[in-house]
């Protein structure tokens, strides 16, 4: 499949804008933007960093904006959105947009074809920008301004004295520290000359800031312009980076990225699964620690999974959903080792982190279902590696850990009730993935025994019980098997909803379930040890499939609900009101489409094929080549939230590959 988009759509400002690229650089840093190169976000930026990985990001370089110069003429190439008008509009000079391996884009201004290609550099803070003349009937002049941002990645930055304007530039490397809480900037153009003019470039308009009822008017500085000479053949290189660039070329990193970029898919380039390989790998990040042990940085070559961009970094519950499908289905088992260490060396009384927080603060422990996800990965990762000794030399003791935490009791009241099932929660908490909470108000309540935290505590004990009589523990292992035979007939006892034929969603802290139809019954029957299935399960599936599915994933709640909203939008608290009350998403089409094959027989692959073919249109909508993380629940199910998220390209990817899908029909 072709993710382009031609010149009809590129030359319609409010229409383009809808569509956005990003390029990573496994560091949790990026580059993005819309695919006319108009900034809609404040997360927009041509080189944004982790200044400690994966976290503590910062818009440095917003943007370089083109003018080619000809000896009558000045071509603008930059469209930027001033709020009162668009200025410059060099749009109307884009004739393709194609996503490869790289955003590529090409130009044709008064006789010159020209391709931009944009690409970061793996492990390090560089974008380069690679420019080639395909044709020009005599050599022009382009003016490069860098627009400067220099702050948080969740700021905005305003003209005021707080800005560094002094520069060096030697051997055509410019090089400047923005600001006293910004690292240094280097920028090479081979070949340039710089006019140090410094100034800044007022009221900048992010539409996609102001569509979500936050500030969105930005102030850029530039210090000065670079000009260029090119003619026909040429090819310029530029680099944008946090480190010094001398003995740095950028056409040999663009090569080195390229070939590592060959490598990660064995499927034809145009695949789905190998648009979905190239996503993973944007979710796969490093991440640094401080080990208490010694004076700095310790080098334990971590690895965590961004949960999305721009503004998520690493999450508990969504690293160990997404790591089967980002790390196992794409030949990544070391990746997933680190990750899973990684985790399992911060767990804390029976709980892994529900995230990292930015600015060095410690990790939050509030969930109740991301820790028990950590035994499906596991299992998972067990079964694709055969690696024992790792499983049950370091996993299985933070296991034995979390199990025994859970049956005494750990946070928040999670703990393993008189019949087996679990419990969890507190007044002002929310534990389960359904967790908004705006001020005191929990926007979906589910205190007690939610029906997804039954499955994967099930599923938890099936799989401890496993790896004890691997290990050799086998009266261990039997208590265990019992345990979780003692938890299943509770479920099926208590959850099953005669008049709806269907799961309740949980039954709440009174003992009194809740006939909500939500998606979450699901996991009781798409995960490895289902507690419902044959009659039930198909069940669950109809009526999932009736009242839930969408072409780009399933409802958070059924349409006919009082609560149901067909549209997130508008303000924080407008969309955080809706953001599991009928929001669609993306990565539940994985649980479905596992339940689906575990029931339909003869029929399944061919049904979930359908469902990938349906689905991939997305994939050349919202951020080309990836996954959103949330869509409209109603009308034409547009995009929203993150315009890339980790478990939605993981779940997809994971199913693909589990049951060789290809999306054809």
């Amino acid at each position: 499949m072709l993710l382009q988009k031609d010149k009809t759509v590129l030359a319609s400002f409010d229409g383009a804008c809808s569509f956005e690229w990003l390029e990573t650089n496994g560091l949790g840093g990026w580059a993005s933007s819309s695919v006319i190169g108009c900034n809609t976000r404040r997360y927009h930026g041509l080189l944004v960093a982790a200044t400690r990985p994966p976290t503590e990001r910062m818009v440095l370089v917003s943007k370089l904006d083109e003018t080619i110069v000809t000896d009558a003429n000045r071509f603008e190439l930059g469209t930027n959105d001033y709020g009162d008008g668009i200025q410059p509009n060099g749009n109307q000079y884009l004739h393709l947009f194609n996503r490869k391996l790289f955003p590529e884009w090409k130009y044709i201004v008064n006789g010159i074809e020209l391709k931009k290609t944009v690409a970061m550099v793996q492990n390090e803070n560089t974008t380069l920008v690679i420019y080639e003349v395909i044709r020009a009937a005599t050599a022009f002049t382009m003016e490069l301004l860098p627009l400067i941002a220099g702050r948080n990645y969740h700021a905005l930055q305003h003209a005021g004295n707080n800005i560094f304007w002094d520069v060096e530039f030697d051997q055509g490397i410019f090089h400047n520290q923005p600001n006293k809480n910004a690292p240094d900037i280097f920028i090479s153009i081979p070949g340039a000359t710089y006019h140090h003019d410094p100034k800044w470039y007022y009221r900048f308009n992010y539409s996609m800031e102001k569509s979500r009822g936050l500030d969105y008017e930005e102030d850029l500085f530039n210090h000065g312009i670079f000009s260029v000479s090119l003619k026909e053949g040429d090819s310029l290189g530029i680099m944008l980076s946090t480190d010094p660039l001398v003995g740095k070329e950028a056409h040999d990193l663009f090569l080195q990225e390229e070939k590592r970029k060959e490598l990660l898919t064995d499927d034809p380039a145009e695949t789905i699964p190998a648009r979905l390989q190239l996503a993973a790998d944007q979710f796969i990040v490093k991440r640094s620690v401080t080990n208490a042990g010694s004076s700095g940085e310790a080098d334990l070559d971590l690895r965590t999974v961004i949960a999305g961009y721009h503004w998520f970094t690493d999450w508990g519950r969504d690293t160990m959903i997404s790591l089967p499908g980002l790390c196992l289905t794409t030949d990544r088992e070391d990746d997933a080792r680190k990750i899973m260490a990684a985790f399992a060396a911060s767990a804390s009384m029976g709980m892994l982190p529900n995230r990292f927080p930015d600015n060095n603060q410690p990790p939050e422990y509030n969930n109740a279902d991301g820790t028990l996800w950590f035994f499906n990965a596991v299992y998972k990762y067990l079964k694709a590696t055969d690696d024992d000794d790792f499983v049950l030399q370091k996993i299985l003791p933070v296991l034995k850990d979390i199990v025994d935490w859970h049956y005494r009791g750990t946070r928040y009241n999670i703990h393993v009730a008189e019949d087996g099932l679990l419990y969890a929660g507190e007044k002002g908490q929310q534990l389960t993935w359904m967790d908004v909470r705006i001020g005191d108000w929990v926007v979906t309540p589910r205190m007690g025994k939610p029906v997804e935290i039954q499955a994967l505590w099930y599923n938890g004990l099936r799989i401890f019980s496993e790896l004890l009589e691997l290990n050799g523990q086998l009266e261990d292992a039997d208590k265990m098997l019992a345990q979780a035979a003692k938890a299943r007939e509770s479920f099926n006892r208590q959850f099953w909803y005669k008049e709806g034929n269907y799961l309740f969603d949980h039954i709440d802290e009174q003992g009194r379930p809740d006939p909500t139809l939500r998606p979450n019954q699901l996991f009781a029957a798409s995960l490895p040890f289902p507690l419902v299935e044959n009659e039930k399960a198909n069940a669950v599936l109809k009526i999932v499939t009736e009242k839930l599915y969408t072409p780009v994933g399933l409802r958070s709640l059924t349409p006919d609900d009082i609560h149901y909203a067909a549209v997130y939008d508008g303000d924080p608290m407008k969309r955080d009101a809706s953001y599991h009350q009928g929001t669609v998403w993306t990565w539940l089409l994985g649980p479905y489409v596992d339940t689906i094959m575990k029931n339909e027989g003869s029929a399944a692959k061919a049904h979930a094929n359908r469902i990938i073919h349906d689905f991939s249109y997305h994939l050349n909508e919202g951020c080309i080549g990836s996954i959103s993380e949330i869509a409209d629940a109603g009308g034409s199910h547009h995009p929203r939230g993150c315009i890339a998220q980790a478990w939605g390209v993981a779940e997809i990817l994971r199913v693909i590959k589990e049951y060789g899908l290809n999306g054809l029909q």
